[in-house]
C-alpha cells in the first residue's frame, strides 16, 4: 500500500519561539495609532463644544442639532436649559448641549 501513499510523519518540535518583542511594538504602534486618529481629535471636539455651551448668554444667535435658528432670550444656570426665540411670536426651551454653533449678530434676519 505505500507504494502510492507516502507515509505522514510529525514533524520535530525545534522551530523558533521568539516574537514577543514584535508584538510589543507593534501593540504600540497600534495604540499610537488609536490614540491620533481616534481619541485626541474626538477629545478636542468635545473641549470646544463644552466651551461653546459655557459660553452662551442672552442675545446669541444660535443652531441647534435640530436645525432650529433662533436668539436666546433666557439661560438656565442650574438647570442647564435655554429658552430660545425663533421669530416674535415662538419661544421654544431646549438643552444647552442641543446647540452646536453659535451664529454671527444678524442671521436671522438675513433668512
Amino acid at each position: 500500500m505505500s507504494l502510492f501513499i507516502s507515509n505522514a510523519y510529525a514533524q520535530s518540535a525545534g522551530g523558533q519561539q521568539g516574537g514577543s518583542m514584535e508584538m510589543l511594538i507593534m501593540l504600540a504602534v497600534f495604540g499610537l495609532i488609536f490614540y491620533f486618529l481616534l481619541y485626541r481629535p474626538q477629545a478636542k471636539r468635545v473641549k470646544e463644544h463644552k466651551n461653546l455651551v459655557s459660553s452662551l448668554s442672552k442675545g446669541d444667535e444660535v443652531l441647534t442639532q435640530g436645525g432650529l435658528v433662533g436668539r436666546i432670550t433666557k439661560v438656565s444656570e442650574e438647570k442647564d436649559f435655554i429658552e430660545m426665540a425663533l421669530n416674535d411670536a415662538n419661544n421654544i426651551v431646549v438643552q444647552k448641549s442641543s446647540v452646536t454653533a453659535v451664529l454671527p449678530k444678524g442671521t436671522m434676519k438675513s433668512l
